[in-house]
Parts: C-alpha cells; sequence; structure tokens
C-alpha cells in the first residue's frame, strides 16, 4: 500500500523532504541498523524501493541473514550481488584508500543490476566526522546520503529504526566490514577476516560488551573492547580472555587494549601477555 508521505507520521519530515523528488531507489543495505532503517523509511513512504546487498568475506553471514530476512518480512526487492573487491589488487593490498576501492565496486555492482536507480546509502551525520574514504566513491558516482541530507546522526536513525518497528534493528552495535579489522598494509586475507569475527563473537557472548574489534596487526591480534568492559575485568579474566583467543589463533600473539576508532589504521606497540 502506498502512503502520502504527509500521513507518515514515523519519518522525520527533513528525511521525508529529501526523499520527496527522485524516484525509483537502489538502496546499498549492508545488513546494519543505518540502511536497513533507511529501506524501511522508503518503503514507509511509499517510494519505488529496490534493495542491493553485497556478499563477500568481509561481509559476516548474519548480516546477509538479516537483510534477507528483513526483506522478506517486509516486502522489499532485494537483490544480492558479488561486488567484487576481493579479485581487485588494490583493495587486497589494504592502503589508506581500500575504503575507495570497496565502495567503488559495490557501488557499480548496484548501478549494474539497478539502472536508472538512484543509489541512496545509509550514511549517517556521524560519519562525516570519521575518515572515510569512500564517500569520495560516493560522490563520484552520484550516490545520495538521505540520512545526511536531513541531519539525523547516529541517534535519530536508531530511534527512527524504533518507530518504523524495526526491533532489534534498531540497537545492532556498529559493525564496519571486517576488513577494518586488518592493519593498513597488511594484505587483506578472507581467512583472517573469518578469525577476527569468530573471535569477535565469542567475546561477545562471553562478556556482552558495548564495543569489541578484534584487530589484526603485524604482531599478532589485539582484542579491543570498551573501556567500561575492559576495567571491570580483574587479572583472571583478562588471562582467561586471553586464553580462550589463543585457542582459536593458534601461535598467534594475543593482547587487550581499549576500542579506538580506526584502531586498524594506527601503529601501537602491543603488550602481549
Amino acid at each position: 500500500m502506498t502512503h502520502p508521505r504527509s500521513l507518515v507520521p514515523t519519518v522525520p519530515a527533513g528525511l521525508a523532504v529529501a526523499l520527496a523528488e527522485e524516484s525509483p531507489y537502489a538502496v546499498a543495505v549492508s545488513g546494519g541498523v543505518d540502511s536497513l532503517t533507511l529501506a524501511a523509511a522508503v518503503g514507509a513512504l511509499g517510494a519505488d524501493l529496490l534493495c542491493v546487498h553485497a556478499t563477500s568475506p568481509a561481509v559476516p553471514a548474519e548480516a546477509t541473514a538479516r537483510t534477507r530476512l528483513l526483506a522478506s518480512a517486509r516486502g522489499w526487492p532485494l537483490r544480492v550481488v558479488d561486488a567484487g573487491e576481493f579479485a581487485d589488487p588494490r583493495y587486497r593490498a589494504n592502503g589508506l584508500d581500500r575504503c575507495y576501492h570497496c565502495k567503488s565496486h559495490l557501488y557499480d555492482a548496484v548501478a549494474r543490476v539497478a539502472p536508472g536507480r538512484v543509489i541512496l546509502s545509509g550514511t549517517n551525520r556521524d560519519d562525516l566526522c570519521d575518515v572515510r574514504p569512500g564517500l569520495r566513491a560516493a560522490g563520484e558516482r552520484g550516490v545520495r546520503h538521505p540520512f545526511v541530507e536531513a541531519g539525523l546522526d547516529k541517534a535519530a536513525v536508531r530511534a527512527l529504526a524504533a518507530a518504523l518497528g524495526l526491533g532489534a534493528v534498531a540497537t545492532l552495535p556498529a559493525a564496519p566490514c571486517l576488513s577494518s579489522r586488518v592493519e593498513i598494509g597488511l594484505r587483506v586475507d578472507a581467512a583472517d577476516l573469518a578469525l577476527a569475527h569468530t573471535i569477535e563473537r565469542m567475546v561477545r557472548a562471553r562478556l556482552t560488551p558495548r564495543t569489541v574489534r578484534c584487530r589484526v596487526r603485524r604482531t599478532g591480534l589485539v582484542v579491543e573492547l570498551d573501556t567500561a568492559t575492559l576495567d571491570a575485568l580483574d587479572a583472571d579474566a583478562r588471562r582467561a580472555l586471553i586464553a580462550a583467543v589463543r585457542m582459536r589463533a593458534p601461535g598467534r600473539p594475543v593482547a587487550l587494549a581499549p576500542y579506538i576508532m580506526g584502531g586498524a589504521v594506527l601503529t601501537r606497540q602491543m603488550a602481549a601477555e
């Protein structure tokens, strides 16, 4: 059923305005809170919507499953594609421009399966505070960021997700692509990404931290935790956690550290135990 935009109270006026002029749309859906909420908002406004989700070793399987489940439940047309970034040696080289090459492949893949559609991303205002080479790729391809245009930050996106009835999606932790775990300059390897993801899932199950990242570095693995979670661990708990990580990564040095945004870019002395 198509709803007039003026009759959709859950969608902020600024976002409705941002989505009022151009259609049909192709929403690049990663499976995270931002892109799923954007798809839900476009759907609530009755616009012509196609969701496009790219799979790769850098995308957790649960993100793909979540996207398929929600698209089916909401009746969103969905195309699942392989953007092909792992075939690009520039991406695998993992330089500071890795995200640029990733997003270039993504948006080119979306354009191929959704010709004539305006491509939308779930980038929000808070994302502009971080280093995001992918925004350059988006700009070169005319990709629009409705949340940015409407001035919505992450908190506003989460509130909108709840208002749109997305349930647990509204509280999903931030989940940058798995390649962001690899120290800049180290080649991106699918096995390393799978290992980092496995370790993060294990840590979440043990500690339910607000934030966890398993960084893959030249010197070994660093499990970064939000300060509150890390500070709450006594010496025995830290040793037990490190031992659990080592069981999944035999032969690799393991350390714990406070979470730092963009930690894969930074070089830090590793305090392995």
